[in-house]
């Protein structure tokens, strides 16, 4: 069988050069104000959005560099060389202490922002984890401490967010409130289902549809053990986030520059090229991993019965349920469960990956970004003795990957637009 995985990597490249910020921002980016240009980023495409906003402001519009100041906060690893503008690497998915200096420094310099000023806000994926400014009352500890819990919650991205939007001084609108006498554009990558505004890094510069009582339902919904601080803060009116209509928003615009769709569309293009008939099942998609992947799999396996040559592509942003106490992330777990349901089927091969280059992890740049599986995947499986379904129960899908040498590993990729998972069926009877 013809060896698919450099097109399947071709594929997962398509779906991040299309959203690298060097090709998106540029076109997104303002005329020079009167006063200064005060660049806040946050998220793993940060060091890149920041690098790519000096480009324009100094080398194309001339701006004295003087005039351009800022602050991007990024993840570990996720770090460029700028001039003007200092780059913070911190925490993710856990926050750290370089987190909490980067979110302070950022609301500093929001709030020294002058009527004649811009107030450059660029945002991506990771930008909840990097910016940590707990509210009153709630210790460091205890913010990390609810963070982990909701991670292994298995709760989507947009519960996650709603929880931390209510104990936090720079989230769901809270940036915009304190650089309110700027004019404030928000350029952001969207990692999120169905690009809302408010999750892309808690929403820190638009207005936040979810409430206190939210999230107070979301932590007994997942039987979350929180500290009382933190119970006592969700009962707290004053950290209710900022709502429409507050003065905060009445200089404030928000763009988004890229979205997961526009990914999705690039990685199908590649596909269809190379002669596969597409199946598209959203840049939207959410659930828990393996549930996804077993969906998945018996698409796959009704195309390879009926002979068809076709790519099933899918977005969106997978959760996994943590019981075991391995190591992976939710395109990890996905491939694993596919692996164990495809078992020795030939002419089927498989990517599923985070477009940011690390999926899960422990927040290191060295993060596998997730795995690929095929025929050989299979044979090694048996060769080794691996049962695909004991290392999905503890939740252990790098411990397998390593073993096979499926892990895809990318490093940073410097953006971030969820997850592109593929599977390549070459039909034949």
């Amino acid at each position: 069988m013809t060896d698919r995985r450099p097109l399947l990597r071709a594929i997962f490249d398509a779906a991040v050069a299309a959203a690298h910020p060097e090709i998106v921002l540029s076109a997104h980016l303002r005329p020079a104000p009167k006063g200064r240009v005060i660049c806040l980023a946050a998220g793993k495409a940060a060091g890149a959005m920041a690098a790519a906003a000096e480009r324009h402001y100094l080398d194309e519009l001339g701006l004295a560099p003087s005039r351009l100041s800022g602050i991007a906060t990024t993840r570990h690893g996720h770090g460029l060389p700028t001039r003007r503008i200092k780059v913070i690497e911190a925490g993710h998915p856990v926050p750290d202490e370089a987190g909490l200096k980067g979110a302070e420094e950022s609301l500093q310099l929001a709030q020294i922002a002058e009527a004649d000023d811009l107030l450059l806000v660029l945002l991506s994926g990771g930008g909840s984890a990097n910016w940590i400014a707990p509210v009153e009352g709630v210790s460091f500890a205890q913010k990390q401490q609810i963070t982990r819990a909701l991670l292994r919650s298995g709760a989507p991205i947009g519960e996650v967010n709603t929880v931390r939007k209510h104990l936090s001084r720079i989230k769901g609108g809270r940036l915009a409130r304190a650089g309110q006498r700027a004019e404030i554009v928000t350029l952001a990558i969207s990692d999120v289902p169905h690009d809302d505004a408010s999750a892309i890094a808690s929403g820190p510069t638009v207005p936040d549809p979810t409430t206190l009582a939210d999230a107070r339902a979301i932590v007994a919904k997942y039987g979350l053990a929180v500290d009382d601080a933190i119970r006592h803060a969700l009962d707290d009116a004053r950290n209710e986030s900022c709502k429409p209509g507050d003065p905060a928003f009445a200089r404030a615009q928000f763009e988004l520059i890229a979205r997961p769709k526009a990914s999705l569309d690039a990685a199908i293009k590649v596909a269809k090229d190379a002669g596969y008939a597409i199946v598209d099942l959203g840049a939207d998609l959410e659930g828990e991993a393996r549930n996804v992947a077993a969906d998945h799999a018996q698409l796959a396996l009704k195309a390879r019965a009926e002979g068809k040559r076709v790519a099933i592509l899918s977005g969106g942003e997978l959760t996994v349920t943590v019981r075991g106490n391995g190591r992976g992330g939710p395109n990890q777990e996905y491939a694993l469960a596919l692996a164990g349901l495809l078992g020795k089927t030939s002419g089927i091969s498989a990517l599923a990956a985070d477009t940011d280059g690390a999926d899960g992890g422990a927040g290191s740049a060295t993060d596998p970004a997730g795995a690929m599986i095929d025929p050989d995947t299979f044979a090694k499986m048996e060769l080794l003795g691996l049962d695909a379904k004991a290392y999905l129960d503890n939740n252990d899908a790098t411990a397998f990957f390593t073993a096979t040498g499926d892990l895809l590993l990318t490093g940073p990729t410097l953006t971030n637009v969820n997850d592109i998972r593929v599977i390549l069926v070459d039909g034949g009877r």
